[in-house]
């Protein structure tokens, strides 16, 4: 089934009938992956540059071997060994860039509205992977997968985002995708890292992990952006890891099993302790090889969306 958009620049305007067939695409990827040879010829003859402004390790990772799963030709822009660092604006460097035929465009960058931009100065198809602090989309799209084969349906789930919402694109998308496949959503955090009004979205508020544990059937932490504070917004990490970091008793001795999830790099010790990141309730590592799926299913679906899985 074809999707309607023709980008994926967030969560917030994709449709829960968009979501579910990216996710159901997915899972078709995820046996695709299990095979002996696991590539397909999908994508042979598209081309797909990957356009990395911010450092990333898992998920420019993630996407370009999902792109060569798919057979896909790829490009990989360095900011660091690129014209960006004589001077050269977004813009041009987009425009000549597509000069060279792409196809589509896989962006991450430190300002919001970075990905509809290059909608408007280029023909291909736009994939955000990550936007300042706008959305993540294909993050929250393979959270929900995780969740959706944890427990079989993400409708009236109870999902706990905890620590810093303020900075966290992951969180974003989340919000949007989980509410919109039906999904309840509480944010839970010191009240400088949850953003003002942000119950007009739908979710609720705690400040007290224990409410938010009780209350949830699984908790996605967050990893706290000091890079993205321009201000000290608790007093110390200490005070954080205090407030926020628990350890392994807490979510073992509620009466219901609460699953972990983090989106990655963990700060170990900080937001999350060892103990926890690896223990069973984690389903973090599971998160990581649904992200090629996810990708795989996103790219595919906005280069070829009449075609089938080989």
């Amino acid at each position: 089934m074809p999707v309607s958009i023709s980008h994926l620049l967030g969560l917030e305007d994709v449709s829960a009938q968009d979501i579910g067939t990216i996710l159901d695409t997915a899972e078709t990827f995820k046996e695709v992956l299990e095979r002996p040879i696991p590539k397909v010829p999908t994508l042979r003859g598209t081309t797909v540059l990957n356009l990395f402004y911010e450092p990333s390790t898992r998920t420019r990772i993630s996407f370009e071997l999902a792109e060569k799963r798919l057979t896909a030709d790829t490009i990989n822009f360095s900011k660091a060994t690129s014209s960006v660092s004589k001077g050269e604006v977004l813009r041009d460097t987009i425009r000549n860039i597509e000069a060279m035929k792409i196809d589509m465009i896989v962006v991450r960058h430190s300002a919001a509205g970075v990905p509809l931009f290059l909608t408007q100065c280029s023909d291909a198809a736009v994939i955000n992977a990550g936007d300042g602090k706008h959305e993540h989309p294909t993050q929250a799209l393979l959270d929900m997968l995780s969740l959706r084969q944890k427990f079989g349906s993400l409708k009236g789930l109870k999902v706990a985002i905890v620590g810093d919402i303020l900075h966290s694109r992951v969180a974003g998308s989340n919000i949007h995708g989980l509410l919109t496949m039906g999904a309840e959503v509480m944010l839970c955090g010191p009240k400088t890292l949850i953003p003002p009004h942000i119950h007009d979205l739908g979710v609720s508020v705690s400040y007290q992990i224990d409410q938010a544990l009780e209350w949830a059937d699984a908790v996605n932490v967050l990893r706290i952006q000091l890079e993205r504070q321009k201000s000290g917004l608790f007093p110390s990490i200490r005070e954080y890891h205090a407030q926020i970091r628990r350890d392994a008793p807490p979510y073992r001795t509620t009466e219901k099993e609460i699953t972990i999830m983090h989106p990655g790099p963990i700060n170990r010790g900080v937001e999350l302790d060892s103990d926890v990141a690896d223990s069973d309730a984690s389903i973090i590592l599971y998160q990581v090889t649904n992200g090629v799926a996810v990708r795989m299913a996103v790219l595919y679906l906005l280069a070829n969306p009449e075609g089938k899985v080989e």
